[in-house]
């Protein structure tokens, strides 16, 4: 699979703490952009800097983020970086406990939004792209009938599949850009 950093999460008070836009967004950036400064996030989510610095001490109390003082250029400076590459949870284990299903459908709730957000913003921005990069891009949709047990493996070849290019991916090379992979498999309700 992959070597990726995750933290997981099952706690109702942590799965609330990521039902909420802007830390979704913080944690994003700190996961895509990597370690910055209270300054810099507040400016790239135009989000006032005392705000963003509320949501980094709830992330951090729910270890999503940690400091990073070995970067900060003085004392009065304070860097943060994501303490994982990705958020792990079961949505089979929050179902047992009613608090832990409302918490984590929030949570989902919320994350679905961001993704619906982010794809809405790439069309928005799609003409400013060069046309390569428009004709590399995909989004659909597909269906099939499939058993709870092939549901399951094709959920994991999913995930093995943005793994894989996760780690094909370099930030260094001239020509790469971030590039987002959303997926989802579930049954139809």
């Amino acid at each position: 699979m992959t070597s990726r950093t995750r933290v997981h999460v099952s706690d109702p008070s942590a799965l609330r703490a990521l039902a909420h836009p802007l830390r979704l967004r913080i944690v994003g950036s700190l996961r895509m952009e990597g370690p910055q400064p209270v300054g810099a996030l507040s400016e790239r989510l135009d989000a006032a800097p005392g705000s963003i610095s509320y949501h980094l001490g709830t992330l951090e109390r729910h270890g999503f983020v940690e400091q990073a003082p070995d970067l900060a250029r003085d004392g009065r400076e304070r860097w943060w970086r994501a303490s994982a590459e990705t958020t792990a949870f079961e949505p089979i284990d929050l179902q047992a406990d009613p608090e832990q299903r409302v918490a984590g459908r929030a949570m989902r709730q919320a994350i679905v939004q961001r993704y619906a957000a982010d794809e809405l913003a790439y069309l928005e921005a799609e003409e400013t792209l060069q046309p390569e990069w428009i004709a590399a891009a995909t989004i659909g949709d597909d269906h099939a009938w499939l058993t709870p047990d092939e549901l399951r493996e094709l959920s994991d070849e999913l995930e093995a599949l943005a793994a894989r290019w996760h780690e094909r991916g370099d930030r260094d090379r001239a020509d790469a850009r971030p590039v987002r992979v959303i997926y989802a498999a579930f049954r139809q309700p």
